[in-house]
């Protein structure tokens, strides 16, 4: 990403910041695992997306004078002897050439430097970044927020935050389209090599081969290539289970490209060939999904999409005799048909995302759920909000009855 773009984000924040105020944001680090090992480090995204700076450790501050608001990232010192075990320290060269920050400390130094700026520009507040129910700021334990508390006056910024990173500028979309191709070569990968007889594992691996052959480190989220029963439960990820001859095999999936992330579901036929029952509740999903798509628009409430997709339910599940009432349709779909999408897959501002404004990106995914007939059909894309309805930024995934058969039978 252009330093420009996180320039242009640190110009949204300023708006915000005004005099006597302060804005802290940490980088964060990664967990120990065991013994001398961590989990992989990625950094904490409300930083990111201010910086672009991806090192543990690293903090950013900006501050309001009564003129223009000037910033601060605070990175590590450089460690010869560290430099030799896991690699060399951000100079302060690269980190002003990544962010555009000319303005440069050390995190050793963390608080002499933020008692220096209270002092000097007269703080009164410090904004921090607190999702709804945490402790303390991310990037911070509770400990270490207690004590800067008894010092100083902190409020949270998370909402400002998630309503700057709501609406994508283009080169963030590009980046999901990226993610999201990658996926498609690695749904693609499932379906053609998928038979019954496999363990779920094993049609997952082909996934996971794709990413990799494309330089693709980590994944948006947890896969879950369910099938079967297990298609039915939302959050299936043990993916170790057997297929049978006519299972279904819904793959909820996603590539992270630069930190920014795709997330697609399909649902297809491990034999290649859908039952008359499954073709029939699965035409039904992707109906609403369309439904869900042709109602997108600026100035709609987001939470009406949902309400759209289970008027419809309603309708069209009683029809087939698999309802008798509006509200057994929570029996078969019990989860929002959307969510945005960005840095995070369920990216910030959950549940605050308001009128749909032009710029957003999230997902678009109904599904239902038949436990009893061990039928579990769920269809995901992703699309951004353009001035007069939306783009499917997925749109070249297949998803068809047809279209899957056609490509399963290798035509």
């Amino acid at each position: 990403m252009d330093r420009k773009f996180f320039k242009k984000n640190r110009a949204k924040l300023s708006k915000y910041i005004s005099k006597g105020e302060m804005a802290v944001l940490f980088s964060g680090s990664a967990p120990k695992k065991l013994g001398d090992e961590s989990y992989a480090f990625t950094p904490l995204r409300n930083f990111y997306y201010m910086t672009g700076l991806d090192r543990q450790g690293f903090i950013y501050m900006m501050y309001g004078t009564g003129k223009e608001n000037k910033d601060i990232v605070l990175i590590e010192p450089y460690d010869e002897m560290a430099a030799k075990w896991t690699g060399a320290a951000m100079l302060s060269d690269e980190a002003i050439k990544i962010s555009g920050i000319e303005n440069i400390g050390y995190n050793n130094d963390f608080e002499n430097i933020l008692k220096d700026i209270v002092r000097e520009n007269n703080i009164s507040t410090i904004y921090m970044d607190m999702e709804e129910g945490a402790k303390a700021p991310e990037g911070m334990t509770e400990a270490e927020y207690t004590s800067l508390g008894e010092k100083y006056h902190i409020e949270n910024m998370h909402d400002i935050l998630a309503k700057l990173r709501m609406v994508k500028e283009p080169c963030e979309a590009e980046y999901i389209k990226k993610a999201i191709s990658v996926t498609k070569d690695g749904i693609y990968a499932m379906m053609k090599n998928a038979r019954a007889g496999m363990y779920e594992y094993e049609i997952e691996a082909y996934f996971d081969y794709e990413l990799k052959r494309h330089g693709v480190k980590d994944l948006a989220f947890r896969s879950i290539v369910a099938s079967g029963h297990n298609g039915t439960v939302l959050h299936y990820s043990e993916n170790n289970a057997m297929t049978n001859e006519n299972d279904l095999v819904l793959c909820d999936v996603g590539a992270q490209y630069k930190y920014y992330n795709g997330d697609i579901t399909r649902t297809f036929p491990v034999s290649g060939k859908f039952t008359k029952r499954q073709k029939q509740i699965y035409n039904i999903v992707l109906e609403g999904q369309q439904l869900v798509i042709d109602s997108i628009k600026p100035g709609v409430e987001f939470k009406r999409l949902n309400i759209l997709l289970r008027e419809y339910y309603a309708v069209r599940l009683k029809e087939i005799g698999l309802i008798s009432s509006d509200e057994d349709v929570s029996k078969y779909y019990y989860h929002g048909v959307s969510h945005s999408l960005g840095l995070e897959t369920h990216d910030t501002g959950r549940g605050k995302e308001g009128l749909i404004r032009k710029g957003m990106i999230f997902t678009v995914e109904p599904g239902l759920y038949i436990e009893e007939e061990n039928i579990g059909i769920r269809i995901e894309d992703n699309v951004m909000v353009t001035d007069t309805g939306c783009t499917v930024l997925s749109e070249d995934i297949i998803k068809s009855v047809e279209d899957i058969e056609k490509f399963m039978a290798g035509n």
